[in-house]
């Protein structure tokens, strides 16, 4: 961030603490400033230079709301947020289900009038506002994990991961489990930044269609929709499908050359049907229950392996995906078996990164990312190589004192080479046993126990060195989740036996 776009957070964050001292969240916080930076954005949008047509209807419009005071000041926001949810686009998803949280007039006068009047928000670039933005959704999943943090990918991540796929001005990118959308803008970032110069068709088609996004929880897809427009996006239809359940209906004809996506790391799944209805804070009433598809490989409650299944479908045949999965989608038999089998077979499946904790807002979570194209049908299996990065033995990250950074992937993207990845050459042998890089034959893979792709050769030194172990409450959240992955291996024994 520069300087400017940290003063702005950081007035906006220190608003957030007044408003949290009278009953507010984080969350909710973010939520406020969407809908008072929306129509600020259009109000500034149809004066010069700009002179756009007006998205919002006038009676709602921000000269509508800013000239009221008092009690007429919190009805009129109350009304407008009200009215513009029922309409469509990117407009519609913005204000649907919005709620106005800020009921004290006092509060919501200073928070127009410090905050969202004192800048002319359509003069800044659109990676400024968009950094603002971010930064406030990466303040919220700090301060609450449980709302913002379940859906935030750390950025440099999703860096290093698109930087390895290279997305190009001709793709088009999907997220099923779009969160916030760090994935679309990253994709959309890389472009702008390595193809400067689109030609007026490609320009249109980037504006447009070259991002599409689920988000099942409608408050999360409002903040990805907000996201995508402060970073120029501005398309309708949206290109964020709001409360859909992605796994539920079969892809069909909808695929894409491009997946990135860090679906929710919840186990078990949890059914939306096409008519699901919202509770009262928004959230999709589920119903638990196996997803039935027939372009899946196999039935299970499993959403990882679902989820797997899925982007799988969504790939059109030359597409290349990165899809971040838990450690049990590599081992897990069973269903997990036979969906792996099929992946090797039928897409080449050349790169696993192998994450270290410490990276989530849910502590403890062990978790990979699983590079793969999509091939043509053929008898022979395409995978002919796995390549895998170990980034976790030995390594310890935390979200606040040690964070992971862009540079602490340079060795890996490095490796992966993204330029010709049929040049690849091994950092771990005989000479180099601490490498963290090496190769695994289609063979070898197939002669592991359940086809297991939970690779790993380092030796790990925290088993000998207590210096070496991770901060206490890592180490606690790592065994929670070791022990969980227990029981469920028990649970699905106990129910064969059963049988």
């Amino acid at each position: 961030m520069n300087n400017d776009t940290q003063r702005i957070v950081a007035r906006a964050w220190n608003f957030a603490h007044v408003l949290r001292d009278v009953g507010l969240s984080y969350m909710a916080y973010t939520e406020q400033i969407t809908f008072l930076l929306f129509l600020k954005m259009a109000d500034e949008l149809t004066k010069p230079p700009h002179n756009l047509p007006p998205k919002v209807p006038k009676e709602y419009d921000w000269t509508a709301l800013v000239s009221k005071e008092g009690e007429e000041l919190e009805t009129q926001y109350r009304h407008t947020l009200e009215e513009l949810g029922k309409r469509s686009g990117m407009l519609g998803q913005v204000f649907q289900k919005a709620r106005a949280d800020i009921q004290n007039p006092a509060l919501l006068r200073r928070l127009i009038d410090t905050l969202i009047s004192s800048e002319t928000w359509s003069n800044l670039e659109a990676d400024v506002k968009g950094d603002i933005y971010e930064g406030l959704l990466s303040k919220s999943a700090e301060e609450s994990p449980k709302g913002a943090g379940q859906y935030f990918t750390p950025r440099p991540l999703i860096q290093g991961i698109v930087d390895c796929v290279r997305p190009t001005p001709d793709d088009t990118v999907s997220d099923p489990a779009c969160g916030t959308g760090g994935f679309l803008l990253a994709a959309r970032e890389y472009v702008l930044k390595h193809f400067p110069k689109l030609d007026p068709d490609q320009r249109k088609k980037f504006r447009t269609k070259f991002v599409t996004g689920w988000e099942i929880v409608p408050n999360t897809a409002r903040l990805c929709v907000m996201n995508l427009y402060l970073h120029g996006v501005d398309t309708d239809p949206s290109p964020v499908n709001s409360g859909i359940d992605s796994l539920v209906k079969e892809v069909g004809g909808n695929t894409f050359s491009v997946v990135l996506t860090n679906p929710p790391f919840g186990k078990k799944s949890s059914i939306a049907s096409s008519n699901a209805k919202l509770d009262d804070d928004g959230e999709v009433e589920k119903d638990d229950s196996t997803y039935s598809r027939q372009d899946f490989i196999a039935d299970t409650k499993n959403k990882q392996l679902n989820f797997l299944q899925h982007v799988m479908s969504l790939l059109k045949v030359g597409g290349r995906c990165a899809i971040v999965v838990p450690d049990n989608v590599l081992f897990e038999g069973g269903a997990g078996e036979k969906i792996r089998k099929s992946l090797l077979k039928n897409f080449d499946v050349h790169t696993l990164l192998r994450l270290p904790t410490g990276l989530f807002y849910a502590q403890g979570v062990k978790a990979n990312v699983l590079f793969f194209d999509r091939k043509p049908p053929r008898e022979e299996p395409w995978t002919s190589k796995l390549w895998v990065y170990d980034l976790r033995t030995n390594l310890h990250f935390t979200l606040k004192t040690n964070p992971l950074k862009r540079a602490d992937l340079d060795d890996f993207v490095a490796c992966y080479h993204p330029a010709n990845r049929h040049e690849r050459k091994p950092t771990f042998g005989e000479g180099t046993p601490e490498g963290r890089w090496r190769a695994f034959d289609y063979a070898e893979l197939v002669k592991r126990d359940k086809l297991n792709l939970d690779l790993f050769w380092l030796k790990d030194k925290s088993l000998e060195e207590s210096d070496d172990l991770p901060p206490p409450a890592v180490l606690a959240a790592e065994i929670a989740v070791d022990l969980a992955s227990a029981v469920d291996r028990f649970q699905s024994i106990a129910g064969k036996l059963a049988k």
